[in-house]
């Protein structure tokens, strides 16, 4: 199957690919990691992406669009690939369906993880991270410490990014709202589109969405 996942930030895309790519066989391909691999290996499209970054500018869309055309013909992707994080705007979206005409291939579904905008901010500004450690993450709701403020692995001290401050979260909800969001109208008029519902617990959802694609 050849998929897109979409949904706004905090929706849980990341962990709902991770599963469901293991569960259809399927690598799963995210913009995070494509940029990573390439500028790693120093590819072409990989140095002009590092250009453009440590100049603080956008990546182009066809410097994306061409790293995610070259894995998507990789060997493990030949039977099928799911998307996370790219398309990201509706240019993009016509320019995959372009490159991917060229190959003969076309898309199978693309699976949309609907979440209330309250749920979000609530998820994301709850995360505290420990700062000797940033893989340990707890949440003010969901997984307390059980010393506040604390982390319960080192003992490290828990902060809110940043980037999950609620006026942040909000801003960027904002940003998915007015360039990603329109991507599900565009799929949807080619009947691609699944929506299903992100709350509830992780295997619920990727229960859901394995439902929602009919395996």
């Amino acid at each position: 199957m050849r998929i897109v996942l979409v949904g706004p930030p905090g929706a849980g895309k990341g962990t709902q690919a991770a599963f469901l790519a293991q569960n259809l066989s399927i690598p799963h391909i995210s913009t995070g990691d494509l940029f990573r691999a390439n500028i790693s290996q120093g590819t072409e499209l990989g140095k002009q992406a590092k250009s453009y970054m440590d100049a603080g500018q956008l990546v182009p869309d066809e410097v994306t669009i061409g790293m995610a055309k070259d894995r998507m013909e990789q060997p493990d992707a030949v039977n099928g690939f799911l998307l996370d994080g790219f398309p990201r705007n509706v240019s993009q979206a016509e320019a995959l369906d372009v490159a991917l005409k060229t190959d003969d291939v076309k898309l199978d579904a693309v699976l949309d993880l609907e979440v209330p905008e309250d749920e979000v901010v609530k998820r994301i500004a709850g995360r505290r991270i420990c700062r000797n450690d940033s893989a340990h993450v707890f949440h003010v709701a969901y997984k307390q410490p059980k010393t506040e403020g604390v982390c319960d692995i080192c003992g490290g001290e828990l902060y809110q990014r940043d980037d999950d401050k609620e006026e942040t979260v909000r801003k960027r909800l904002e940003v998915y709202h007015t360039q990603t969001e329109p991507i599900i109208g565009y799929y949807r008029e080619q009947g691609l589109v699944k929506t299903i519902s992100a709350l509830g617990k992780v295997e619920e959802v990727t229960a859901r969405a394995m439902e929602a694609l009919g395996r």
